[in-house]
């Protein structure tokens, strides 16, 4: 389980764009000890807890009858926040588009 804890916790930096070297400032470790702990650690509760705010995260337990559930709803979020798409059922603002309806086409 700790594996697979820490390949999360790994994804998730690298999600958010950040470097070993970044999470000093967000949580106070040196690279070293973030590289450490990230590579074969066994971190403590509080120090998960401290990683996870770092990372805009939250720790929670989830019943294994609603892993699946979860990952579900967790990947349909993900497929619908791609960054640089715009839903096909949202008009754009004016900002967005500043040539909308100019010509009245789309009636």
């Amino acid at each position: 389980m700790t594996g697979r804890l820490l390949q999360q916790l790994k994804k998730r930096r690298k999600m958010l764009g950040l470097k070993q070297s970044d999470m000093m400032m967000r949580i106070g470790v040196s690279r070293q000890q973030y590289q450490r702990l990230e590579a074969k650690g066994n971190p403590r509760l509080d120090t998960l807890e401290l990683i996870a705010k770092g990372l805009s995260s939250e720790l929670m337990l989830i019943p294994q009858e609603k892993v699946s559930t979860v990952i579900t709803v967790l990947e349909n979020i993900e497929t619908e926040q791609k960054p640089g798409q715009t839903r096909t059922h949202e008009k754009k603002s004016l900002s967005d588009d500043p040539w909308q309806d100019l010509l009245n086409d789309d009636q």
